[in-house]
């Protein structure tokens, strides 16, 4: 049986430690200035007591609150219960009556502005943390009318989101853009993503190293030499299959091997009759291009950490997708930057 374990902020109704620092002047001795009751909305508390402090050294006061409480109404446990219900698939207006149930009156726009500060936590808090290796993929997710295209940027290490952008992968000065600040801030040096040759172009401009997902490519290779084992010549059935090994294998001199398999095949006759391309040329491409990008796709065998597939990228898109198909349809970039963020990063 599955355990959900939702890690909620803790939330003390009295600060009994005195600050540390001054918020105006970074003084460090202070007088306690009174104190009051202050009315909160939360499932285990309806009021918490806050103390005031005047600083010795510049004299102005300020208020010093407990911990998981600051000026809003609402504690930061009822923040985060309020987005985890709206992740967990409740609409703002369904997450309002399920909290009612508890006594606590919340309503849908202030749903939605825990869901909107919950997604600015979560970029800021990654905002500058150092981040290796680099999951990349594009999604096309419905917004303002029609299907967007998003790009999203996943921390490997963590397997957690860091940015979404709105890309399409398959232009590579706009992948440029996106990622050229996330590799200068976050100290970028592989990433890791399908075969697209924009994703290509773009690490080679930004000199990072490049992991192919070897799913994705196993995938896609496996289908083509299924189909073309039907239409090939008898004598080069066995030429595809060893293409299909190779892949499998990944040995260091594989792409030797497919460049001594290329020249047993014989010259293409496609450019001179201008008929469409057979099955043999089709191969030949195919090898071709597998050549092209073997070092490619063997980066995590002389690079630490870095997962031979992008499946944790996959994993984080599916959370938004599945989210995304309950909402309608986003209406604005902000709002569906900050809904895919919340729910791709998911409960845990």
């Amino acid at each position: 049986m599955s355990i959900v374990l939702l890690q909620l902020p803790e939330v003390k109704y009295c600060q009994t430690a005195r600050p540390r620092q001054c918020p105006y002047c970074a003084g460090t001795t202070f007088q306690r200035w009174g104190g009051t009751a202050k009315r909160v909305r939360d499932p285990n508390l309806d009021e918490a007591w806050v103390y005031r402090y005047r600083c010795c050294r510049c004299h102005k006061t300020f208020r010093y609150y407990p911990a998981g409480l600051d000026r809003a109404s609402q504690t930061q446990r009822m923040r985060a219960l309020a987005a985890i219900g709206w992740v967990l698939g409740m609409s703002y207006r369904g997450t309002s009556r399920f909290l009612s149930g508890f006594g606590i009156e919340l309503g849908r726009m202030s749903i939605w502005r825990d869901v909107q500060a919950s997604a600015q936590q979560l970029l800021q808090g990654r905002h500058w943390k150092p981040v290796r290796v680099l999951g990349l993929d594009g999604a096309y997710v419905r917004g303002w009318g029609k299907t967007q295209p998003v790009l999203v940027a996943v921390d490997l290490g963590t397997g957690q989101p860091i940015t979404v952008g709105y890309v399409d992968e398959k232009d590579p000065q706009a992948v440029k853009r996106f990622l050229e600040p996330l590799v200068q801030r976050l100290g970028v040096s592989v990433i890791v993503t399908d075969d697209l040759s924009s994703y290509k172009v773009v690490a080679e401009a930004l000199g990072v190293e490049q992991q192919i997902c070897q799913f994705h490519v196993r995938r896609w290779v496996g289908r083509l030499v299924h189909e073309l084992k039907e239409t090939l010549p008898p004598e080069w059935v066995e030429v595809a299959n060893e293409v299909r090994q190779l892949l499998r294998d990944l040995p260091p001199e594989g792409d030797k091997r497919l460049v001594a398999l290329l020249r047993q095949l014989p010259p293409s006759q496609t450019g001179r009759s201008g008929n469409e391309a057979t099955p043999l040329d089709q191969l030949r491409l195919l090898i071709v291009r597998l050549a092209n990008n073997w070092t490619h796709f063997r980066v995590f065998d002389w690079q630490p950490e870095v997962p031979w597939t992008n499946n944790p990228t996959e994993q984080v898109i599916g959370k938004m997708k599945m989210r995304a198909r309950t909402v309608r349809g986003y209406k604005t970039w902000p709002g569906m930057t900050s809904g895919l963020m919340v729910a791709g990063v998911g409960v845990v």
